[in-house]
């Protein structure tokens, strides 16, 4: 028996550049930062304080009044990218499809806004009685998903995925899995989250991780450039619909891309640092190659994690060289998209998932912006600063790894 094939059919982004996947993708092809001064907070007390926020989001006006007051930000964000992925499928409002359709969405804080007003709410005098009646539900990782199976009346496997920021991808293979194995028809997968947050970014800040380039938050996130001293936070969702692809060919739904498989390890090394040897990364793309039947020749383009972190570009650009041989320097076009959006942790892999997709439909890959001071240990082709047409690209690559060791690598490729 053949296996069965996942395929691309929806795409819904609440993003740092734009709360559409169209404005998301536009921003990205036109080299935009979305990072600027936190405007959540008063951030005077951090060592950061630039931060690449969502704009424009009104959840009273998107999501309902009632119904925006029960959801964690992070879940209004999972729910308006899912409203536009449903609609962009033009998903099928057939009782039997969405009985047989699953939700699976990532984050890897979850509920953290809710978690840190509540605990002001009760104070120092321990006013209990003051905690609301949907603290738990908004707080809880699977909250995402909950609310879209509800919407839609979706009611194949349903939980939520949370491996630091390596949870959109591994959501994604999840959803891959349940779908080759005949578990479900469809899944609405995707990562959310919402960390702009003093309690987030303190901790952020004590552990010394994220950028501290104040005076100059447009280029403050640069991947794999020598001066990169950190991350730049940011916040969203992305909300990608797979589904089988005979499902997909009966019913007519455009397919944007193929999903061809996963690979994902774990470093076993240190709890926030990379492995200095690479060792998991590199297990996690050789596997996705081999589940995914593709050569490293074969990919031409690798959305890398590449957070802006001295340790973690330089632990990532080794491992692509050690999985990609000779192509690594010759043919292959790697870009970090962190360096407009930020990191969204649990719901980057999400996002650059659909950036990925969007680079293999329209032969155009997206730069890695503030790249100007090239780092001697990282020896890639970065796509510096202009978007590149390469209408041959047939797959792609996007990288996912998080605190904990969490390596998780997913492989697209073009539809035909």
């Amino acid at each position: 028996m053949e296996k069965r094939r996942v395929v691309v059919t929806g795409l819904g982004a609440v993003t740092p550049l734009g709360n559409s996947y169209r404005a998301f993708w536009e921003a990205l092809i036109a080299g935009r930062s979305g990072v600027g001064p936190i405007q959540a907070f008063d951030s005077a007390k951090l060592t950061t304080h630039m931060a690449a926020e969502v704009k424009d989001f009104d959840p009273d006006s998107l999501i309902g009044r009632r119904d925006a007051r029960r959801m964690d930000r992070y879940a209004q964000f999972a729910y308006v990218a899912a409203r536009e992925a449903m609609a962009d499928a033009k998903f099928p409002e057939d009782a039997d499809v969405r009985a047989r359709t699953g939700v699976i969405v990532g984050t890897g804080i979850g509920g953290i806004i809710t978690v840190e007003n509540t605990t002001f709410e009760v104070g120092p005098g321990q006013k209990w009685d003051r905690i609301s009646p949907f603290f738990v539900p908004m707080l809880m990782a699977n909250a995402a998903s909950a609310q879209i199976s509800m919407t839609y009346g979706l009611k194949g496997p349903l939980y939520a995925v949370s491996s630091a920021c390596a949870s959109g991808n591994d959501a994604l293979a999840t959803a891959y899995d349940k779908i080759v194995l005949g578990d479900a028809i469809a899944i609405v997968t995707g990562g959310s989250e919402a960390t702009v947050i003093p309690t987030a970014m303190g901790g952020f800040c004590s552990m010394k991780a994220m950028s501290t380039r104040n005076d100059d938050y447009a280029h403050a996130s640069r991947p794999f450039d020598k001066e990169r001293d950190g991350f730049v936070l940011g916040e969203g969702a992305g909300i990608i619909i797979l589904e089988d692809r005979d499902f997909a060919l009966d019913r007519g739904a455009h397919i944007y891309a193929e999903l061809l498989g996963y690979g994902q390890s774990a470093d076993a090394y240190h709890i926030a640092q990379p492995d200095p040897e690479s060792r998991g990364v590199i297990l996690a793309m050789e596997r996705a190659l081999l589940r995914s039947g593709v050569t490293p020749e074969q990919v031409g383009y690798i959305n890398a994690h590449g957070t802006s972190t001295p340790l973690g570009d330089l632990a990532e650009s080794q491992a692509i060289e050690r999985v990609f041989g000779a192509h690594a320097t010759h043919g292959l076009a790697v870009s970090s998209t962190k360096s407009m959006h930020g990191h969204l942790l649990g719901a980057a892999g999400a996002i650059e998932g659909i950036a990925t997709v969007l680079a293999l439909e329209n032969g155009i890959v997206p730069p890695t912006i503030n790249y100007e001071i090239p780092d001697p240990e990282c020896r890639l082709d970065y796509v510096p600063n202009v978007a590149r047409r390469v209408p041959e690209l047939r797959a792609a690559m996007s990288n996912g790894f998080g605190f904990g060791g969490h390596n998780s690598s997913v492989v697209f490729g073009k539809y035909e």
